[in-house]
């Protein structure tokens, strides 16, 4: 049975429009407008046949049915319907690459795409882009074809789902996506030859590669995150957000790479049983890191003293950062106060009297502090291994937990006493001699010491009475007898005594 659609529509445009009728009329849609009467044939038609699809919309768009009822009209046509008039039943549009694209841009014809059609083929066209949509809104048909493009991206499933008419579907020869593993039901609603070479068949050679790169691949992802968190945990933990740091323990990759690699180039020192290195840590500090060889107790004694040790704080001891211990090494990490020691202070530098005194002021303050806070804790007091800040202050730089002989400490200080106000030739010649050094300074003690005492303090007559008094301080240190009855307390009160204003220093 003919439209009646179809058959008003296009006798009503015809008598309007027969004069004007080329192709260009589709060009110069924009500028057309329907008759004065248009709305009343529409109404009619609407209920004559209310399943016409913009028979449903409120308000109606009148010029939108008009310029879709001109499409038809051309498009029908084009499609060699064999009476226009009388049926609309196909879109017949293979092979027409120049004129397709116009005709899918008209939206407002799919819209209200005629219920009469039931067949649409657009194949053979080279169209790019996605998938035409706007076909869809005519849900009554029963053949799609779109073959033959270079259509691409996702094949709207779900809205072809609901083309429940729809049996001959082509899509062969294009680019889509493939297809999602959850829709594969879509295949079985149709045949396989119509998606040949259309990228949406799943590729079992693709699947494959995805299996063995899945089976292959998880695995390694697997072994590579143990393995970086291994690294980070283990190797270098400054690289993790500081609050989850423990920043007392150093490994020994983090002192490599503060080190470069222990090289000699960052070697400060060495002695028995011990190498000095400076490093700089990831956040720019420098550091001194002392290495121990593996005699310095078990890892579980080592760890512990060094919890001890990172516990000090006084004004003249090396701050403790923090340590590393396991079977390779055995390390301690303080703050770098650079390389200037007492020794190396005293002979290159001439220091006066006063600041000599200073530094041996320094010290016993630091030594009463351990004596009173840490008993448990010894430090080397050596020239040698002390270090001196750059404001002058001196700093104890080694210690070593278990040593609480009182008297030892008090023995080594009076050797240090001695060092600061000798002269340096007389340490030379006595160099491994302790006791004779020391019994040869007793013998001068104390009218003959101006022979002994370093020059290049120029002592006045003050200080020279001083320094005497100071010397003699460090022989009664000295005298293994005597040091075992005094107390570090008696030693610190004996000093400043010599000379009260040490605190302006």
């Amino acid at each position: 049975m003919a439209s009646i659609l179809i058959t008003c529509l296009l006798l009503m445009f015809i008598a309007y429009f027969e004069p004007t009728l080329p192709a260009t009329v589709i060009e110069d849609l924009a500028n057309l407008h329907p008759p004065s009467n248009f709305n009343t044939t529409i109404v009619s038609n609407c209920l004559k046949n209310p399943s016409l699809r913009y028979c449903g919309s409120s308000p109606m768009d009148l010029d939108a049915i008009f310029k879709f009822t001109i499409v038809a009209s051309h498009l029908c046509n084009e499609s060699k319907n064999p009476n226009c008039v009388e049926s609309f039943p196909k879109i017949d549009l293979r092979n027409r690459p120049k004129i397709t694209p116009l005709y899918l841009s008209f939206t407002f014809f799919w819209k209200y795409c005629p219920i009469t059609i039931l067949s649409i083929d657009l194949s053979n066209n080279s169209l790019k882009g996605t998938f035409p949509i706007d076909v869809l809104f005519c849900t009554q048909i029963h053949v799609l074809d779109l073959s033959h493009n270079g259509l691409s991206g996702d094949v709207p499933i779900q809205r072809l789902s609901c083309v429940t008419n729809l049996t001959i579907l082509n899509l062969s020869y294009n680019h889509f996506s493939e297809i999602k593993i959850s829709d594969s039901w879509f295949f079985r609603r149709f045949n396989s030859s119509c998606f040949f070479n259309s990228g949406i068949l799943p590729s079992h050679g693709r699947y494959k590669i995805k299996a063995v790169m899945l089976l292959l691949g998880f695995p390694l992802v697997v072994v590579f995150t143990v393995g970086g968190l291994w690294w980070l945990c283990f190797l270098r933990p400054d690289f993790l957000p500081r609050v989850l740091q423990n920043e007392r323990k150093f490994t020994t990759v983090m002192l490599k790479a503060a080190t470069n690699g222990f090289s000699k180039k960052n070697m400060v020192g060495k002695g028995d049983g011990f190498v000095m290195y400076r490093g700089i840590l990831r956040d720019g500090t420098q550091v001194r890191i002392e290495i121990y060889s593996n005699n310095r107790g078990n890892h579980r004694e080592y760890v512990e003293e060094c919890k001890v040790l990172v516990q000090l704080r006084h004004r003249n001891l090396v701050k403790v950062y923090g340590w590393c211990s396991n079977r390779n090494i055995r390390a301690l990490v303080t703050e770098w106060i650079g390389r200037v020691s007492i020794e190396t202070w005293l002979s290159e530098s001439a220091p006066c009297w006063k600041h000599r005194y200073k530094v041996l002021v320094g010290v016993l303050k630091a030594m009463c502090y351990l004596q009173e806070q840490w008993p448990e804790i010894g430090c080397d007091i050596k020239t040698s291994s002390l270090l001196l800040h750059e404001n002058g202050d001196p700093l104890i730089a080694r210690f070593r937990v278990g040593e609480n002989s009182t008297s030892n400490k008090i023995h080594r200080f009076g050797i240090l006493v001695l060092e600061m106000m000798t002269d340096q030739t007389l340490q030379e010649e006595f160099k491994g001699d302790e006791t004779g050094f020391v019994e040869y300074v007793k013998m001068l003690y104390p009218r003959k010491l101006q022979k002994v005492i370093d020059e290049r303090m120029k002592l006045t007559e003050n200080t020279f009475d001083e320094t005497i008094q100071t010397i003699c301080i460090g022989l009664i240190c000295a005298d293994h007898q005597t040091c075992q009855q005094l107390s570090i307390g008696q030693i610190y009160n004996m000093i400043t005594k010599v000379h009260p204003r040490t605190d302006t220093y």
